[in-house]
This record gives structure tokens, sequence and C-alpha cells, in this order.
């Protein structure tokens, strides 16, 4: 289970996968968000079936040609800064035992991710039409979004403990029988 060519091969399958997801962001625009989070589910099951070390090298190998291959690069963007690492740094989030004290880490490492992912697109990619779209909402217009936002994360998290538990109960009993 642990031996070098598993690990490689699961992870150049999952790479591929998750490479075209990130393909298809730029072939569907309207799913520019759906599809890095199907990219960051994928990741999860190296976590689970490697470790979250070898969980992380894929994340790096995928959001490094996602730059270079897809066409959306604000969806590559949103996969490098948050739809990518989260699914895999949820699983030590989730170790911690105060339920208060993991869902408020949760938000503050959601939340960074955000404002980082906002200042990226605005003065790396130079969409400066995002700061004019948040005035034309209103004066508090950028909270109310940053609060749609979380109301939005809390929903994807939950969805990841369905996800998480479907694999477990579902997926990974069958893949374990034919070996």
């Amino acid at each position: 289970m642990k031996n070098t060519s598993y690990r490689v091969a699961l992870g150049g399958i999952v790479s591929a996968l998750c490479l075209v997801t990130m393909f298809l962001a730029g072939v569907m625009p309207a799913l520019y968000l759906l599809l890095p989070m199907i990219a960051g589910v994928l990741l999860m099951i190296i976590a689970i079936e490697v470790n979250q070390g070898w969980a992380l090298l894929t994340y790096l190998s995928v959001s490094l040609l996602s730059v270079f291959v897809t066409f959306d690069k604000e969806a590559a963007l949103i996969f490098i800064l948050f739809f990518g690492h989260y699914p895999i740094l949820r699983m030590n989030i989730q170790k911690i035992r105060l339920t208060l004290l993991r869902r408020a880490v949760k938000f503050v490492v959601f939340n960074a991710c955000t404002l980082i992912y906002f200042f990226a697109t605005v003065y790396l990619l130079g969409m400066d039409e995002m700061i004019e779209e948040m005035n034309d909402i209103g004066r508090y217009g950028s909270y109310a979004m940053l609060g749609l936002a979380n109301f939005v994360f809390i929903l994807y998290d939950y969805n990841l403990d369905f996800v998480y538990a479907l694999y477990r109960k579902r997926l990974m009993p069958k893949f374990r029988k034919k070996r």
C-alpha cells in the first residue's frame, strides 16, 4: 500500500484528473469555482490513501501546471490559494478537539486565503474592475460579499465532511477488495 510505485501511480492519475478539471474551467467558465473544488477533493483522496506530504507534492505540481496549461488563470489562482490546499490542511484542523477553536481556525484560514486571492486578482492579474464592481454594490458591498463567501464556505466545509465519509464508507472498501 505504501510502496513508491503505488504513490507515483496514484499521484499521476490524480494529477491528470485535477489538470483535466482545471482545464475544463477554461472551457466552461460558469464552473470556474466548482471545478477547482472538485480538483481539491481529488487531492484529499491522496492524503487519505498515501499521506499528506505526498498530497502536498501533488498539489504543488498541479498548481504549477495549472498556471501554464489552463486557460482560466482566475480558476487556477483560486485552486492555488484555497481549494487545492484546504482539503489537505483540513485533515490537520479536524484534529483540534475544541469545536469553537476548530471552526475559528477554519474561518481564519478561509478569510486569509480570500483576502490574498482578492489582492492577487486585483494587483497581479490587473483586474481593477473588481474594485469598481464592489463600489457599484454599495458602501458595504465588499463586506456583504465576504459574508456570502463565508456562508458558501460553511456549505463547502460541510460537503467535504460528506465526501470524506462517502469515500471512507463506500469507495475505499471497493478499492481494497480488488487488490
